[in-house]
């Protein structure tokens, strides 16, 4: 099992912090509100409390806040996330839902990643999960990119442990288009499926 720091108090840490819990892992919350960080560990049973700002305890650290304040989040840290594993979990969407908020070419991921000390390691997962279905405890898939293999495996056994299957999608550059594909899934809750009640399936069988 993993030791797990979730840096956020919203409803996708507690999702995630839920399933990581059950699966056996440590896990760890962070968030600026020390009351409601407490109030959502004493909720959960069975996680510890962290300090805004001091090091993170787990190896692997979710970032599990909104996009527009999570490169400096990870600036913030600096050095303390040397040789951590790093989970983008967010959506670079714009206000209006119609677009992506990063620049050209490039992906919130990979924004996050030049914030980060060159020790540490981000792998996109979780973006493409809406967390209300997460929390419903179901067997789900889990798309994730990153440039290191080893991080990747930190990632993908700590997917499995919550009962999660993770499907490699490739390079960090990957980032792009699975933050578009969290876009299309917006778009979809919208308008197409007329509710947020869906997940992303890839049906491998033949």
């Amino acid at each position: 099992m993993s030791s797990i720091s979730i840096v956020g108090l919203g409803n996708m840490a507690r999702a995630l912090a839920g399933r990581a819990l059950a699966g056996g892992n440590d896990v760890e919350i962070i968030g600026r509100d020390q009351a409601r960080a407490k109030e959502l560990a004493a909720a959960l049973g069975g996680a510890t409390v962290g300090t805004a700002g001091a090091p993170p305890t787990g190896d692997i650290v979710v970032l599990a806040v909104p996009y527009a304040g999570a490169a400096a989040v990870v600036s913030e840290y600096g050095d303390a996330l040397d040789g951590k594993v790093i989970i983008d979990v967010t959506n670079p969407v714009s206000p209006d839902a119609q677009g992506l908020v990063t620049p050209d070419g490039s992906s919130g991921a990979q924004e996050i990643a030049k914030a980060a000390p060159g020790g540490a390691h981000v792998v996109k997962a979780f973006n493409t999960v809406f967390g209300h279905m997460l929390a419903q405890g179901n067997t789900l898939d889990v798309l994730l990119a990153g440039d290191d293999a080893e991080a990747k495996a930190s990632v993908s056994a700590f997917i499995e442990s919550l009962g999660l299957r993770p499907l490699d999608t490739g390079s960090l550059g990957m980032a792009r288009w699975l933050e578009g594909t969290g876009l299309v899934m917006i778009g979809l809750g919208n308008h197409g499926a007329g509710s947020f009640d869906f997940t992303l399936d890839v049906n491998t069988s033949a």
